[in-house]
């Protein structure tokens, strides 16, 4: 018995950890990505979190789009960006020392980093 709550009381001190690490990535975020053409275009991510639940928004000179489907576990992060018809899949790490974010982003899996806004 003794076991079991120890093992309990370990377990939400871990939850509680992740949350708190994780807790740091709310706000806006921002990058340079790279086309499938070669151009260069701004992109602004903006993060809200819940314990692992991932939630936010992406702008792009195109427009602004939901995120959905967002996990955030350990140090690594996943989510949907729905733009327009399309679901594109990211795939990042967050770096709380660097104060970034290394994402990959769609199936060519174009790699970018992103950078903390200038508002949280």
């Amino acid at each position: 018995m003794k076991r079991k709550i120890l093992t309990i009381i370990a377990l939400l001190v871990s939850f509680s950890a992740a949350y708190a690490y994780f807790a740091g990535i709310d706000g806006k975020w921002s990058a340079m990505l790279k086309g499938p053409d070669g151009n260069e275009f701004p992109i602004t991510y903006t993060f809200k979190t819940d314990g692992s639940t991932l939630t936010g928004t992406l702008r792009s000179s195109i427009g602004t789009f939901d995120i959905a489907d967002g996990v955030i576990k350990g140090d690594s992060l996943w989510f949907t960006a729905r733009v327009n018809t399309m679901n594109i899949k990211n795939k990042g790490r967050y770096y709380a020392d660097g104060d970034s974010i290394s994402l990959r982003v769609g199936t060519r899996l174009t790699h970018t980093t992103l950078k903390r806004g200038a508002d949280k």
